[in-house]
């Protein structure tokens, strides 16, 4: 793909206007060689402005989303967006988050440019956990594991089970589920069954990947590495 476009593509502005920053002498490659609209060259070799390029399409990154933030672009409060280079927004193709984490829950969320990769991430097929760390507002009854792990509880207004979850108790008044689906406020609603209220809410995980030390608000582009992890469910359960 020539840089123009790459560019373009990228949110760094339209055609006109990337153009513009060739002729200006702004792109770049990494020993400083200005470079022309029609080249093509490894994006990881290209600087725009001294600066790296920001990564190509096929982008997964993982994000640790603060509380407060939702996963829209239309939302008037903050958005997980605004926590990412105002560039991402033009990416085309889009980035979307892959699932959703409410404005009270934090944690890691992942976010792709690439649809395929997407739907595999969240399709059941993959089965692909997914880890919570939850403080509650009463102490845990005991019997937490026994009717999560069950297969039988139902949630109000469904008609269909949930699949088995696993269960740790942390503390008298904190738990760690690991699910493996994702409905609706899943796990507010599945300790509503039990008569309990989620204080606070965390996904420290999904698939072999954890967030590990990433800041609350920080994001990293996901390696080759970092994929393989999350497609093997079994890494760090």
């Amino acid at each position: 793909m020539k840089l123009v476009k790459l560019l373009a593509n990228l949110g760094y502005g339209s055609r006109k206007q990337v153009a513009l920053m060739f002729r200006e002498g702004r792109v770049t490659d990494a020993d400083g060689e200005v470079l022309y609209a029609d080249d093509v060259v490894e994006p990881a070799l290209v600087r725009v402005d001294d600066e790296p390029l920001d990564p190509a399409p096929g982008l997964l990154l993982a994000l640790h989303k603060p509380l407060g933030y939702t996963c829209s672009t239309k939302d008037p409060g903050r958005v997980v967006y605004d926590l990412l280079p105002p560039r991402f927004r033009l990416r085309n193709p889009v980035l979307s988050t892959v699932g959703r984490l409410d404005r009270d829950t934090s944690g890691l969320l992942l976010m792709t440019d690439d649809g395929a990769l997407l739907h595999r991430i969240i399709s059941p097929k993959s089965k692909l956990p997914k880890v919570y760390e939850a403080t509650l507002v009463q102490d845990l009854r005991g019997d937490e594991a026994a009717v999560f792990g069950s297969g039988t509880l139902m949630l109000e207004s469904e008609t269909t089970p949930l699949a088995p979850a696993g269960f740790e108790a942390l503390g008298p008044r904190q738990a760690r589920l690991v699910l493996h689906e994702g409905r609706y406020h899943q796990v507010r609603r599945m300790f509503a069954a039990v008569g309990n209220h989620v204080e606070a809410l965390h996904r420290t995980q999904v698939g072999g990947f954890a967030l590990g030390d990433l800041a609350p608000g920080q994001w990293r582009a996901l390696d080759e590495a970092d994929r393989a992890t999350l497609f093997d469910a079994d890494a760090s359960l």
